[in-house]
């Protein structure tokens, strides 16, 4: 897929646009599937841009102009359609709960797959792989997912730490940071300031992070490294959490599948607690 590549100029501009063209710059991304078809009259009625101020926001983008943002755009897309129903989706079943809150979810799944550049996957692997410690950070039901993802990053042999959601401050918890670590922050609606207040400061550490989020301009993605985009609808008014956990799993086992040495090690040390430790003999 090769969509994210505009999605990224965007963001990389986004800070410079003044605060009309930052509008732009949200519609764009949030309408990104959208775009191929509108032409920039449309686009100027939908955001109360000028004409100019459309065509403006190409250029610092990096594009000539409109016309030519709109045909990369449609062969970004393009290039996404290839293999789009990758988890196939339920049908023909009764519309009761569970089978609709399933339905979403693998929706979620469904469009998280096809969101997820599988280079930039592979590069936040890396990070995580290389990096000494992997802190990871969030609020509310991203607190659970920030430790379960420390969980099984330990489990397989990987120094990993949540930041602890209690009497210390995420940016207190910041200053022990030590530059061959690396942040992995959760952040989904409503986003929280501190969660996007400690990505913003790893940043200007020279902190990798890593944003797992549900689009491309939501507040964190800004100060990221690494974003990977997960769908996170659901019937309530909460996040759900299927593809995140998808997610989750997959950085895991993708992790000890390119370090199988050192995960194999923590196997035989975790069997070894268990049946020294934890085993109670007669």
């Amino acid at each position: 897929m090769q969509d994210i590549n505009t999605k990224i100029k965007i963001q990389n501009t986004y800070e410079t646009l003044p605060k009309n063209q930052r509008k732009l710059a949200d519609f764009f991304i949030e309408n990104f599937d959208r775009i191929p078809f509108l032409n920039v009259q449309n686009i100027s009625r939908e955001t109360d841009a000028s004409v100019a101020s459309v065509v403006r926001f190409a250029q610092r983008v990096g594009f000539s102009g409109f016309s030519e943002m709109r045909v990369k755009i449609a062969e970004e897309l393009q290039s996404r359609l290839e293999g789009s129903r990758i988890f196939p989706q339920l049908e023909n079943l009764e519309d009761d709960t569970l089978t609709s809150v399933a339905n979403i979810d693998i929706k979620n799944i469904n469009e998280t797959l096809n969101l997820i550049d599988r280079g930039t996957f592979d590069q936040a692997v890396k990070l995580i792989n290389n990096a000494s410690c992997v802190y990871s950070a969030g609020l509310g039901i991203s607190y659970l997912l920030s430790e379960i993802l420390a969980y099984q990053l330990n489990q397989i042999g990987i120094n990993a730490l949540p930041f602890r959601n209690g009497s210390s401050l995420f940016l207190e918890q910041a200053l022990f940071f030590k530059k061959d670590n690396i942040l992995i922050v959760f952040s989904f609606p409503p986003y929280s300031r501190d969660t996007i207040d400690l990505a913003k400061y790893a940043s200007e550490e020279n902190i990798p992070v890593i944003a797992v989020t549900n689009r491309e301009a939501s507040p964190v993605t800004f100060y990221a490294d690494v974003n990977l985009i997960v769908k996170s609808e659901n019937m309530l008014y909460t996040n759900s959490f299927a593809a995140i956990s998808v997610l989750i799993n997959a950085i895991s086992t993708e992790s000890a599948l390119q370090e199988r040495e050192r995960a194999e090690r923590m196997l035989k040390s975790l069997n070894r607690i268990t049946e020294n430790y934890r085993t109670i003999k007669p």
